[in-house]
C-alpha cells in the first residue's frame, strides 16, 4: 500500500509540474529562436548611359556625334564628332568614312580594320547627337531656326520643341513646306486636331522640312 500511495503521489506531481508548463505530460515543445528578417538588398542603380536616340537603319551624316566603344580597349574608345567631309579619326586607323553608313556598317568595318592590331575585335558604335538631320521652323513659334531631327519627329513634337505657338499663331492653317525631285509642295497641318485627338495627318518629318506658322 505505501509503494502504490508514493507511486500515485510521485505521477500527481509530475502532471502538477507539466501543467504548470503550459505541457501535455509527456509532449515535449520545441524551443524556436525567433531571428529578424534579413534585410532586403538594395539594387544597384542603374548606370546614366546614353543612348542612341536613332533607329539601328539611321545613317550618319556630318557633324553627328558617335560613341565608338572598342571592348577592353579604353585608349580606343572613343566620342567623335563626324567631320564635314565625313571622315572621323581613330588611333591606329587615321581617317575612317563614316558618313553614309549605319552605326552597325559602322561597327563592322571598323572591327575588320582593327583586325590587323587587336586579336578578335569587338566594336559598338552608337550615336549620341544627331546633328546632320535638321528641320526648320518660321513664323509664330517661340524660338524660330533650325533644330536636329529625330526619328519619327511629327510637326507637333518640333513645334512643342521650338517652344510652342504664340498666342497670335494661326493653328489651323500650319503647314509644311518640302521638296522632292526639285519641286516644293506644301503639307498642310491642323495644329489643334492633332492636340484634341492626337490625329498627326499621318505627317512625319524629313530632313530639310520647314515648318511655316503663319
Amino acid at each position: 500500500m505505501k509503494f502504490i500511495f508514493s507511486l500515485v503521489f510521485f505521477c500527481s506531481v509530475i502532471s502538477t509540474w507539466s501543467t504548470a508548463a503550459g505541457q501535455q505530460p509527456g509532449v515535449t515543445t520545441p524551443v524556436l529562436s525567433a531571428k529578424p528578417a534579413p534585410a532586403p538588398v538594395p539594387l544597384p542603380a542603374p548606370e546614366s548611359g546614353t543612348a542612341s536616340p536613332t533607329s539601328p537603319s539611321y545613317v550618319i551624316g556630318p557633324q553627328d556625334v558617335i560613341q565608338v566603344t572598342v571592348w577592353k580597349e579604353p585608349a580606343l574608345s572613343q566620342s567623335l564628332t563626324v567631320r564635314p567631309d565625313g571622315m572621323i579619326s581613330l588611333p591606329l586607323l587615321g581617317d575612317i568614312p563614316a558618313s553614309g553608313m549605319t552605326p552597325t556598317l559602322l561597327s563592322t568595318d571598323l572591327s575588320s580594320r582593327l583586325k590587323k592590331y587587336i586579336n578578335d575585335p569587338l566594336v559598338t558604335v552608337t550615336v549620341v547627337t544627331v546633328n546632320s538631320k535638321r528641320v526648320f521652323l518660321l513664323g509664330e513659334v517661340g524660338h524660330v531656326g533650325g533644330m536636329p531631327l529625330t526619328p519619327e519627329m511629327t510637326p507637333l513634337q518640333a513645334i512643342a520643341a521650338a517652344g510652342g505657338l504664340s498666342p497670335y499663331a494661326n493653328a489651323k492653317h500650319i503647314y509644311i513646306l518640302r521638296t522632292e525631285n526639285g519641286k516644293q509642295k506644301k503639307l498642310f497641318f491642323d495644329y489643334k486636331k492633332a492636340i484634341k485627338t492626337g490625329n498627326e495627318q499621318g505627317i512625319v518629318l524629313v530632313p530639310g522640312d520647314t515648318i511655316v506658322v503663319p
